[in-house]
């Protein structure tokens, strides 16, 4: 029924989807309440000022613990956290295991025995050692070695905002990146890795700003050449492929000759690298050629909708600012959500710990806060992309259903902001929940394989990241069918329900035109700029062959890439899909006689 009722695109707008804006309004309450809860127990002034092993916040007084000593102290002119031993990192829990205290000021210089660590405590008023010490007792009382710091104690200096005495030397960290790294069992093998990217670094950023630079280039030729720009993009491609491939099974027999002559670690690893490369791009280009090759009859529609994408970027310049405003709230709200989760991180109750120290713990229901903080970060970041979804879809659908051009509104983004706003919160918040669904299993099941590495075996293994792969296959399909959903609900005020059922019977209806849209749009410009910006990587890698790995830089440099474009091209995708969706809509229920006239663009009919 819903896919023969009329479209009356426009002409009457409603609020839809009420009850999940006034659900996700509750939700966005309690992720205030998390705020708000443990600002009050505290946990802002023991981030920001910092509390000793004993549960006293330094810079104020204290009041008693019962069960904990050196509790309730008087801290007021001690304002830093000194960590006697601060090289010694919980690789597990993540943390300084290490005795803390209260200090005056933090060590500016190294202090290499308990002679000097009293000399620093008589001068400078600051006392490095337990509180149970005076540092007259620093050198003659027995308890020293176990209640003063590790000697050498490092030279250290306060974190800004943060008060925290931190080695100026943070070579005693490297534990960190070592525990992150945990895909290389090799040690040499890492090394390598890095020193590659450690002499490639001229031209890693050299090749980065390369991709910035063509993908702003390729922005302003969409705008301006549209009508060839397709064939120009299919052509490169195709040359770009086949180039690439050559160039990459060149080098890879040039280097095997000359590998055999010389026969060191890195030529046998570049000469792997090589020929890595040079299968997937063979493989990538015959891909490519039978999808082009299918592809091809249905290129027309395409160069119409980058024609007509042009001229709604001349009318609506402001979208082209769109990715920026987004971006800047998500910022924004990324800033607030790791600052509640660093309050989340020092809030509760003082209870001793294993090691008769005071550690802040959440009891009760009170300890699954995190959770519900968690689910808040993926449901706001989506809403707030949906929104930016909506916005474009209304103002595109605008531009495309007003025949006279002139008479479109003074500020079309404006004025689907304010649609958005007055009608249609509770779609995008819907929208966002449903992605929000699919997000949370697929970390959970990240999370497990990540916890089991080494441990599980190979079925489960491979079962686990098949898990992983369909729902992101399923997220990624989702998403897509949510952003035609956002434009049905533009055009026609219906619910997020009614709406996506419209929208995915009209895309099964013009199946092959959506894939060769979302092919040449999508696929090509990007396969351009990471072609353009690898090849020149690899011929400006080959000088540095005899001692430089290319695997990480060239990797580096092409993910870059990749972002770049679709950073840049993210918007002029968005423009595209809904003037489609528009497109084909319009051609289903018009046929061009008085009464059912054409909203499309010449080029289009």
């Amino acid at each position: 029924k819903s896919s023969k009722r009329e479209w009356k695109p426009l002409e009457d707008h409603s609020c839809t989807d009420v009850p999940w804006l006034l659900l996700f309004i509750l939700f966005c309450v309690g992720m205030g309440f998390i705020c708000g809860f443990s600002i009050a127990t505290g946990a802002a002034a023991r981030l920001l000022s910092g509390y000793d092993s004993y549960g006293n916040i330094c810079g104020q007084k204290n009041v008693k613990v019962e069960g904990i000593i050196n509790s309730g102290l008087d801290l007021t002119h001690k304002k830093y956290v000194f960590f006697l031993d601060p090289c010694n990192i919980d690789l597990v829990h993540q943390r300084i295991k290490s005795l803390a205290l209260c200090v005056s000021a933090c060590p500016r210089k190294e202090l290499k025995t308990l002679a000097d660590i009293q000399k620093f405590a008589e001068t400078n008023g600051s006392s490095l050692c337990s509180y149970e010490l005076q540092p007259s007792e620093y050198t003659t009382d027995p308890r020293a070695t176990k209640l003063c710091p590790k000697y050498p104690v490092p030279e250290s200096a306060p974190i800004p905002f943060f008060h925290r005495c931190a080695p100026v030397n943070i070579s005693c960290y490297a534990k960190f990146a070592e525990a992150l790294i945990t895909f290389v069992s090799d040690s040499s093998v890492l090394h390598r890795l890095i020193s590659g990217v450690m002499t490639s670094k001229e031209i890693i950023m050299g090749l980065c700003l390369l991709s910035l630079v063509l993908s702003m280039i390729l922005m302003v030729i969409i705008r301006y050449i549209s009508r060839v720009l397709v064939w120009i993009l299919t052509i490169l491609v195709i040359l770009g492929s086949l180039g690439g491939t050559g160039v990459l099974w060149w080098l890879y027999a040039k280097q095997r000759v000359s590998a055999s002559a010389v026969e060191t670690q890195i030529a046998k690893d570049n000469l792997q690298a090589l020929l890595i490369y040079a299968i997937s791009a063979t493989v990538f280009t015959v891909i490519l050629f039978l999808i082009m090759l299918i592809m091809r009859k249905r290129v027309a529609l395409t160069i119409a909708l980058f024609h007509v994408a042009g001229k709604v970027f001349i009318h609506l310049p402001l979208l082209v600012f769109q990715p920026f405003w987004t971006f800047f709230v998500l910022i924004l709200f990324w800033t607030y959500w790791i600052t509640v989760l660093l309050f989340l991180g020092t809030t509760g109750s003082p209870v001793l710990n294993e090691e008769g120290f005071a550690e802040f713990r959440m009891v009760g229901p009170l300890k699954y806060m995190w959770w519900y903080h968690v689910v808040g970060l993926i449901w706001i970041s989506e809403f707030i992309l949906a929104c930016q979804q909506m916005t474009v879809a209304g103002a595109v659908v605008t531009y495309y259903f007003t025949r006279e051009k002139r008479n479109l509104p003074f500020t079309p983004i404006l004025a689907s902001v304010n649609r958005l706003v007055c009608y249609h919160l509770g779609t995008v918040a819907k929208g966002s929940f449903i992605i929000t669904l699919v997000k949370i299993p697929r970390m959970i099941l990240m999370y497990i394989h990540t916890q089991l590495k080494g441990k599980e075996n190979a079925c489960a293994r491979c079962m686990l990241k098949a898990c992983i792969c369909c729902l992101w296959c399923l997220e990624k399909c989702l998403t897509y069918l949510n952003q035609n959903a956002y434009t049905a609900t533009a055009i026609n005020s219906t619910n997020f329900c009614t709406s996506a059922k419209d929208a995915f019977v009209i895309l099964v209806e013009n199946a092959l035109r959506a894939s060769a849209l979302r092919v040449v749009f999508c696929l090509l410009p990007q396969v351009l700029i990471v072609c353009s910006t690898g090849l020149a990587g690899i011929m400006l890698l080959n000088y540095q062959r005899d001692y430089t790995i290319w695997v990480l830089p060239l990797i580096i440099v092409c993910l870059f890439a990749f972002l770049v474009a679709h950073c840049f091209l993210s918007i002029y995708e968005m423009v595209v899909d809904v003037l489609f969706l528009c497109f084909a809509i319009d051609t289903k229920y018009n046929d061009g006689s008085p009464g059912r006239e054409f909203y499309m663009d010449k080029v289009l009919m």
